[in-house]
């Protein structure tokens, strides 16, 4: 299970968790202008905008789990198990496979909303990238500065939703998740009014009891109305620093901890990674469950016009600093 959300300050910020039991060597993959993508469409870009983000490689192709490219637009696909549905292909549609839907809105997109052009023809095929990597059941999310949807591919077809919130988990549809925001409408950032009844001597005993009702259980859904009340009401500074600290915290309020969701085959999910990318300077930043400390990767000091993938290794290991 995962988290995305987005994030403004002077700068734009997108980023989300990967909650899973084991990694599949994903890795830092910067995809240049000049690397050439094939798609089901039988379209070739052998020139396109550059892509930083998570992924794992296959047969020297970038398998992306969340991405930004140079212009400053970014996604993210999440785990929408039971719920996605994926078709055939279907003539005059872009016929566009599961793995190939990131890099295919990136490599062209500037803004959402040139994206929600593409979109409009879309069409997710069911078929796997290779016999070894089955169809990854996904939702996803795409930003800019200016606006956020979800895209989910269904039986009924591929739906569209504005995003004003700007997160996303996973179970249930997005619609849903929206809806759902209603029970949570009295929360608050602020000590909380006695209207429970008139009459009643009833006062706060602690700091943060407008957020009382604030799920705090691992189920996407909850997860949901946490990140979107954290980043609703976070604040901080406009520098870097202070801004991407500031992400991260937002993040780590859906923290996983091995230990607390324990599956089937005696496995426990854990937050593998945590993304923070700054789409307006094309810089990812990450942290691992095993190393905290934010690493950052600047896509604009790379060399962006060769043709060959630039890929980083992840840091896993923690380094413990002694200060005395």
């Amino acid at each position: 299970m995962c988290t995305a959300a987005t994030y403004k300050t002077k700068d734009f910020y997108f980023g989300r968790t990967l909650d899973y039991e084991f990694s599949y060597g994903e890795q830092i993959v910067i995809t240049p202008r000049n690397y050439e993508f094939k798609f089901s469409t039988k379209e070739e870009f052998p020139n396109h905008l550059a892509i930083i983000g998570m992924a794992h490689v296959a047969e020297n192709y970038p398998l992306y789990y969340d991405a930004i490219n140079e212009a400053g637009l970014c996604m993210a696909g999440l785990n929408f198990v039971k719920n996605a549905c994926y078709h055939a292909r279907i003539e005059n549609k872009s016929n566009i496979a599961q793995y190939e839907f990131i890099p295919w809105i990136l490599c062209q997109c500037k803004t959402v909303k040139d994206a929600r052009k593409l979109i409009e023809t879309l069409n997710i095929l069911n078929t796997p990238f290779n016999s070894k990597l089955p169809i990854a059941e996904l939702h996803w999310i795409l930003s800019d500065e200016n606006e956020s949807i979800t895209i989910e591919s269904v039986k009924e077809g591929i739906k569209v939703y504005d995003n004003p919130v700007g997160v996303l988990t996973n179970n249930p549809p997005f619609d849903m998740q929206m809806f759902n925001l209603n029970n949570y409408m009295s929360l608050s950032s602020t000590e909380p009014k006695n209207t429970f009844a008139q009459g009643l001597d009833l006062s706060t005993y602690s700091r943060g009891m407008g957020a009382l009702g604030l799920p705090g259980d691992l189920s996407s859904q909850s997860r949901f109305v946490r990140v979107a009340f954290t980043k609703m009401n976070s604040i901080s500074g406009e520098s870097e620093k202070e801004s991407v600290s500031q992400f991260f915290h937002i993040l780590g309020s859906v923290d996983q901890q091995r230990g607390c969701c324990q599956l089937d085959n005696g496995k426990y999910e854990i937050t593998i990674y945590t993304s923070c990318c700054n789409a307006s300077k094309g810089i990812y930043y990450y942290t691992t469950y095993d190393h905290p400390q934010i690493i950052g990767i600047d896509m604009h000091k790379e060399a962006l016009d060769k043709k060959e993938l630039i890929c980083y290794a992840l840091i896993t290991d923690e380094d413990l600093r002694i200060q005395n």
